[in-house]
């Protein structure tokens, strides 16, 4: 094979879309001699091979000269340069990139994977996570008076398990500002913790025919208007259809809900949820629920093996950069994971791709057993003569 894993990764972005994202916000007008591709390469090669410095990237490309030319570049960029371009390229072309390589992921059926749980909706659940950054440095990050942070919000399709929205916010931005402006389409069933209740969101979304399934708050206000049966032997211990009789909460939502309660087979506690689903079995409704914790393990997979938590900038634009690069390579690592038989977890997969980026293998061979040897190649005998 005569180029590398990271080359035969990289022939996977839509390049001809990424120039189009290029020209139209005119990215490559400052900068010649370090193209905007040259610049998302740079930063994906950060991710892929978690370098903490600019310094790191910079050694690790020049050490791999010879091999960049596959890669489209002509030579690895300096400190400066890099610098000057994470601090004055838009990040807006990376976060554009970002949804060409989801569509690309879900042409290619990597969002078609079946459910653990049979269910025709749509479904989607909402989460965010704070990355604590120190504030003398990145004084923009707002999130405590001595504190600072940057909140990654996503909403996980999970359909593939794939994100479909992200945006990246100081910490000081609530979870339900971004829930407001989602749009979903009717029939779609979104799920989140109880960071998101809001009351006039409840009826926005029952009106508009959206689902939820969320946690109810231990101190909502209530009356039961409908008691249901539920099964023997069942951890559910109720199903009731409920309206707020708080003075703001039925003012905001002044339509009956679903409450369900059901007792946690590992703790024992009870858990109640609430959801505007009136037909749905029980049973289903907690498990749409605990599908939530999916979300938590896509936090927990990006912060582990990609470059979210270290910054190789400070400014503003330097680390929604770094962050949408990072969205980015998760996405090609998931659509390789999905390519594959092998039992890759993201973390292994992503750990034995930075080990092996310049390697000289195929790819999807690699993918199916990462331990092969290629033969050696026939040597040629030399017969020397006394």
């Amino acid at each position: 094979m005569n180029t590398s894993l990271f080359s035969q990764i990289v022939r996977l972005l839509p390049r001809e879309i990424f120039n189009r994202i290029a020209k139209k916000h005119e990215s490559n007008r400052s900068i010649k001699s370090f193209t905007s591709w040259d610049h998302l390469l740079t930063m994906l090669f950060c991710q892929f091979s978690k370098a903490k410095s600019l310094r790191e990237i910079e050694n690790g490309l020049r050490s791999c000269e010879g091999k960049l030319n596959h890669l489209g570049m002509a030579s690895a960029p300096t400190r400066s340069n890099l610098s000057y371009c994470n601090a004055h390229r838009t990040w807006s072309v990376f976060e554009e990139m970002f949804h060409a390589v989801l569509a690309k992921c879900r042409s290619l059926g990597c969002g078609s994977r079946k459910r653990k749980f049979t269910f025709k909706n749509k479904l989607f659940s909402l989460d965010a996570t704070l990355i604590q950054v120190c504030l003398s440095v990145f004084d923009w990050a707002h999130y405590r008076k001595t504190k600072g942070a940057v909140k990654l919000h996503l909403l996980l399709d999970h359909d593939g398990y794939l994100p479909c929205f992200a945006n990246i916010t100081d910490g000081s931005v609530h979870e339900i500002h971004e829930a407001r402006a989602l749009k979903l389409k009717p029939g779609s069933f979104i799920v989140m913790d109880r960071g998101y209740n809001d009351y006039e969101l409840f009826h926005t979304w029952t009106r508009n025919k959206v689902y939820f399934v969320t946690r109810l708050k231990e101190n909502a206000r209530y009356r039961v208007l409908e008691t249901r049966e539920t099964k023997a032997n069942s951890p559910m211990i109720s199903d009731e259809i409920i309206e707020f009789d708080g003075s703001v909460s039925s003012t905001k939502c002044p339509v009956s809900l679903r409450r369900v309660v059901a007792r946690d087979t590992t703790t024992g506690q009870e858990v109640a949820f609430l959801t505007n689903h009136k037909a749905l079995e029980p049973e289903l409704i907690a498990e749409i629920y605990r599908d939530r914790w999916e979300i938590e393990k896509f936090f927990r997979a990006i912060k582990q093996n990609f470059r979210i938590k270290t910054f190789v900038g400070t400014s503003v634009n330097a680390v929604m950069i770094q962050i949408w690069t990072a969205l980015i390579a998760i996405l090609l690592v998931k659509y390789l994971q999905y390519q594959s038989s092998w039992d890759w977890s993201i973390s292994n997969l992503a750990a034995l791709l930075m080990m092996n980026l310049f390697i000289h293998k195929d790819l999807f061979r690699w993918l199916e057993n990462p331990y092969y040897q290629e033969p050696d190649p026939p040597s040629e005998q030399i017969l020397i003569k006394f």
